[in-house]
């Protein structure tokens, strides 16, 4: 009797911890309609647009999970404080184009006049448990007070290391307009915004902004989920046109030729930003390892690439800057351009920026 109260309680205490508001809600209403009609959603969920099995061939959830716990890297963590070079978005020129890292997959854009927030987790933690899936020391350079007034957020999925519920109630105030896939604006709305400040998109969908923005809604080879249940929310990436530039930004994707397919109807870009980091030949279908990072670009046809998901968190077992230093070499050798700003360091998107290997004076 009392393994079966331990157990009644475990199952108690996990069910009311789902509960918490952190979680989100699953699209219900008119939203869950225009998902089910939605031809990327079949048999009660998204789907990709090529077969993706979450693992490898012949790999385990228990082969998986044993790596990850008993087979870490020495360096699966930086030991010493990452360094940044902290630009003050509030105080930025309004005539000035930039995009300043945040580490892993934030980062803010002024372009043309507008401000833009790509996937902005602040609070130090990509986990429902705080406690776990910590930042790198030093990386947490912004808080939503150095953020200024935000006309577009970008959420590309709402995986915990992209919409984190801290930092979005956080900015609340500062945020017009939300873009994101179907699905994820249920969590929007049940953290209190507007149905009006929502606009969720499918894939190949097109969205016209104010003053000659537009953006295309466009796939990317993932997954989602926020809870035990997958793919309620569809996982997208973005074609960003202003009237000066063409800007690729991307979510979670695993190789496959939908980055040929998007560059030839879409590019040339002048600048992709792609996923590095997090990969492992075991889950190789839903995160691209790094000669496929630049295959991509090439793909894509971007005249620069900057490499994002990579130096805040680390959520698996590989040393934490062999992504950067993998795809800064390929690129050398595919004449791909790499650019490679600090945490917080300004990147002027109309100039040629050089940047050094500031990774490697790190152990």
């Amino acid at each position: 009797m009392i393994i079966v109260y331990i157990i009644i309680t475990v199952i108690l205490v996990v069910f009311l911890f789902m509960k918490k508001k952190i979680f989100g809600r699953t699209p219900v209403g008119e939203r869950l309609t225009r998902i089910i009609n939605s031809p990327n959603f079949k048999d009660g969920k998204f789907k990709n647009l090529s077969h993706t099995p979450n693992l490898t061939e012949g790999v385990s959830y228990y082969t998986v999970l044993k790596e990850l716990i008993f087979s870490k890297s020495k360096r699966w963590k930086p030991s010493q404080t990452i360094p940044s070079k902290k630009t003050d978005l509030i105080k930025l020129p309004a005539d000035q184009d930039v995009l300043v890292w945040f580490g892993h997959s934030s980062y803010f854009i002024q372009i043309d006049g507008k401000k833009i927030l790509v996937d902005s987790v602040l609070s130090g933690s990509a986990s429902p448990l705080k406690v776990i899936i910590r930042s790198f020391r030093g990386s947490d350079i912004y808080t939503a007070a150095g953020i200024p007034e935000i006309d577009y957020l970008f959420i590309s999925h709402h995986h915990w290391d992209y919409l984190d519920y801290a930092t979005i109630k956080q900015l609340k105030p500062k945020i017009n307009t939300i873009i994101c896939g179907l699905g994820t604006g249920q969590h929007l709305e049940h953290w209190g915004f507007h149905p009006n400040q929502l606009v969720e998109k499918d894939w190949e969908d097109e969205v016209v902004l104010q003053d000659g923005f537009t953006i295309n809604i466009t796939s990317a080879r993932h997954f989602s989920g926020r809870g035990f249940k997958r793919n309620t929310a569809l996982w997208i990436s973005f074609v960003l046109i202003t009237p000066t530039m063409k800007i690729f930004l991307r979510g979670d994707s695993g190789y496959d030729t939908h980055f040929a397919a998007i560059g030839n109807k879409y590019g040339p870009f002048d600048l992709a930003i792609l996923e590095c980091g997090q990969y492992d030949k075991s889950w190789k279908y839903i995160h691209m390892m790094p000669e496929e990072i630049i295959t991509a670009a090439v793909d894509l046809k971007a005249t620069r690439l900057l490499p994002v998901h990579w130096g805040k968190f680390s959520l698996v077992n590989h040393v934490w800057d062999d992504p950067i230093k993998a795809v800064a070499a390929i690129g050398k050798i595919k004449n791909q351009p790499v650019i490679t700003p600090m945490i917080a360091e300004t990147v002027l998107l109309k100039s040629n920026n050089e940047f050094g290997a500031w990774w490697e004076k790190i152990s």
